[in-house]
């Protein structure tokens, strides 16, 4: 048994009712009841596939992409309210309570993130109001997106189920315009020294993406180069990237540190991407220091 499981069980044991500070007691299904009701409120409507697709004249990869995002968020948001109408239905008594209802419960109750919706959306270490924080900035960015299907001024590439799907994306597009082979091209990373407030439009060529991390050093913006972290500053920011595809020919690794691109800390199984930036030590030195960007922190 892991210590996290030791801690839930344990903290699964305490007495079911919480005292709020006004003296009066909140039950344990009024708390449920209560973060049951919010969601479900908060949550917007599926996005109707059929009139999104009808408002494209070409289906290009950034296109596609967007198409694949809104079905995963729709698989996702539909079983969160079938799950959360059904419990619902449980705790007035009108449907008897299954083993899947009572965990949902408890997840509510605990601030969780359900397994039965973790199952089906992104790796994520956030508590569940965190969470559902989190997935409405994403439905927000979907929404934005798929009005127009223009490629944001910058892409939020945490924002994605996929985040692969985009980077492929932008190899496809270049190598289609280009008309080169696929299986030529690579990603060329070049780090702005802005935020994703002063841009405006998408770049010519690729895409800006923002809301990534370093841990383990840091990315210093005046000389575009990687450097120790400073105390106490975990993750620090990376500014706007400019993510653009070039053949691999052109590719230039010297004083480069191929540095992993991973969904969350818990890396592994996030691995997302490898990207090249810029280093003036060997690149050795920020591989034993584990130097990695994260998406999430």
């Amino acid at each position: 048994m892991t210590a996290e499981n030791l801690f839930r069980t344990v903290f699964e044991m305490q007495p079911r009712d919480t005292g709020s500070s006004g003296g009066q007691t909140v039950t344990r299904e009024e708390k449920v009841k209560q973060v049951l009701d919010e969601i479900i409120e908060k949550l917007p409507e599926e996005f109707n596939m059929t009139e999104i697709m009808g408002k494209v004249e070409e289906r290009t990869p950034y296109v596609i992409v967007a198409f694949q995002e809104c079905e995963r968020m729709n698989y996702l948001t539909t079983e969160i309210k079938r799950s959360l109408r059904e419990l619902d239905l449980g705790l007035k008594g009108e449907l008897t309570i299954t083993s899947d209802m009572e965990d949902l419960e408890n997840a509510l109750f605990f601030d969780q993130v359900p397994p039965v919706w973790a199952a089906r959306a992104y790796p994520s270490l956030l508590g569940l109001t965190a969470w559902f924080v989190d997935l409405l900035l994403r439905i927000r960015e979907l929404e934005t997106w798929s009005t127009d299907f223009v490629l944001p001024a910058s892409v939020w590439l945490a924002g994605f189920f996929n985040p692969q799907s985009l980077l492929t994306a932008i190899m496809q597009s270049t190598a289609r315009r280009h008309e080169l082979p696929l299986d030529k091209m690579c990603l060329q990373c070049d780090v702005t020294k802005k935020n994703k407030e002063e841009f405006t439009s998408a770049p010519r060529d690729g895409a800006y993406v923002h809301g990534i991390f370093m841990e383990g050093a840091r990315w210093d913006v005046q000389t575009g180069i990687i450097v120790d972290s400073r105390p106490k500053e975990l993750y620090p920011a990376m500014p706007v990237i400019n993510v653009r595809a070039i053949t691999q020919d052109k590719q230039d690794l010297r004083n480069m540190y191929e540095c992993p691109v991973y969904k969350t800390r818990t890396r592994g199984p996030t691995y997302v991407w490898t990207f090249n930036l810029k280093t003036k030590d060997k690149p050795a030195k920020w591989t034993l220091a584990g130097v990695a960007l994260l998406l999430q922190t």
